[in-house]
């Protein structure tokens, strides 16, 4: 791909009183009759690590056939659509993970493949994501970028050996050093386009203005002014989106009814879950699209969660329904949670397959990996775990195939693997044994 336009710096952010908006990558950004690849806007592998806690019904979840020619489980059934960019791996284990304080310790264990060391101060290793960070995310304003849905807590999400340090995150900056999800729609919007720089000067900010976008309109249309009819096309539906986003994180906050008395209701309600959910998605998918961040960690649901699905037919909180001891109708029920994850999941990725970026599309240039760090969630045990991989990776990663290895194959080698194709060089992490050059 080879572009003529005037050039514009990659890092360029529209800006105004007290906000500064990140920019796409767009045309103007690659030097006149330069190679795309031979730039510093050159496509960059961007990682997701998509966890969700209670593991999955295996059988629902594990392809039949191996190989290319597979045909989709009912949990993965949603990710049709880029079945050429999926590979699915069984055969995984993670010992490191395996312990009786089973909640208190399977997120953190998900991506360090490191049993943690007893004792109420976090003491464990870096995980997978963190790793990345320190080599791809550093150019970025976020190295790393940590969300949820809900917050962490719970019946056995806390141990009396392990303390409550591994329960609430999959993220591990180094190894005494837990990185917090934000599971706030507000919160996170603020994060990625602030206002200010004190809760003072950001209250005033809110008070003044309207709209971040509002804040930044001068630049921004000066910029379209010099832009080129592409470009103008991308940026403003960019900025659509931001507006789109800024315009329902703001009806989900006015939809707050803290300062009610209520009585006592399930833990969550449907719409708002879904809401958030959808949300959480979207931002991390304009934090990719403006390269604030390469690397995100998303935790779909909190470990031990008691949310209840209503708006897909499960009123049962979903920890309870995770102990199925095998009753069809208790199993049912997980599986409709689990497809529902997934189906969630796919609108994101069609939205990243629907987002140029430079050569080819966010989900080209993206690895996602989707699973969990629980396989039968009634035996709580850490064999098989459902894992998969979604996206091209900068062309680094085959797709289109359903890999089986050995029983009690290391995660950990899939993570090393996950780390090659990103261009990390890292040799080691936790238990792995090796790299898979099948993936």
């Amino acid at each position: 791909m080879f572009i003529t336009k005037k050039y514009l710096h990659r890092r360029t952010f529209l800006r105004g009183a007290g906000a500064m908006i990140a920019l796409p990558l767009l045309d103007a950004m690659i030097p006149a009759g330069t190679a795309l690849a031979n730039t510093a806007a050159k496509p960059l592998t961007r990682l997701g690590f998509v966890y969700f806690p209670h593991g999955a019904i295996m059988e629902k979840w594990t392809p039949t056939a191996e190989g290319s020619n597979f045909e989709l489980s009912p949990i993965l059934e949603p990710l049709k659509p880029f079945q050429k960019q999926l590979t699915v791996i069984s055969g995984l284990g993670n010992r490191p993970g395996e312990s009786q304080a089973v909640h208190a310790i399977v997120p953190a264990t998900w991506l360090s493949c490191t049993h943690p060391k007893q004792g109420q101060d976090p003491n464990m290793a870096v995980t997978a994501d963190q790793i990345a960070a320190k080599y791809i995310g550093q150019d970025t304003p976020l190295p790393s970028l940590e969300i949820a849905t809900e917050a962490p807590g719970g019946g056995g999400a806390c141990d009396r050996d392990y303390g409550c340090n591994y329960s609430g995150t999959i993220a591990f900056r180094t190894a005494s050093t837990p990185l917090p999800m934000e599971y706030s729609p507000h919160k996170l919007f603020q994060r990625l386009f602030g206002r200010g720089d004190s809760p003072a000067e950001r209250k005033e900010l809110v008070q003044e203005q309207a709209s971040i976008l509002d804040m930044v309109s001068e630049d921004a249309a000066a910029l379209q002014r010099t832009l080129g009819v592409r470009d103008r096309a991308m940026l403003s539906d960019y900025l659509e989106t931001v507006r789109e986003l800024e315009r329902r994180v703001q009806k989900t906050q006015a939809q707050d009814l803290s300062h009610l008395k209520l009585p006592n209701v399930p833990v969550g309600t449907p719409d708002s879950f879904d809401q958030t959910m959808n949300l959480m998605y979207d931002m991390a998918l304009l934090a990719y699209q403006a390269n604030l961040t390469r690397i995100m960690n998303f935790m779909v649901a909190a470990e031990v969660s008691g949310r209840t699905y209503n708006n897909i037919g499960v009123p049962d909180a979903f920890h309870a329904v995770s102990h199925h001891a095998n009753d069809p109708a208790k199993k049912d029920k997980l599986v409709k949670i689990q497809h529902y994850h997934t189906q969630v999941l796919a609108k994101f990725l069609t939205k990243m397959a629907n987002t140029p970026d430079g050569d080819g599309s966010l989900l080209d240039h993206s690895i996602i990996l989707y699973g969990s760090n629980m396989s039968n969630s009634d035996r709580h045990n850490q064999f098989p775990l459902p894992t998969a991989f979604i996206g091209g990776g900068c062309g680094k990663v085959k797709g289109g195939q359903h890999l089986r290895y050995p029983d009690h194959t290391p995660l950990a080698n899939a993570l090393l693997t996950m780390l090659d194709r990103a261009g990390v060089p890292v040799e080691a992490l936790g238990d792995s044994t090796q790299k898979f050059a099948e993936v």
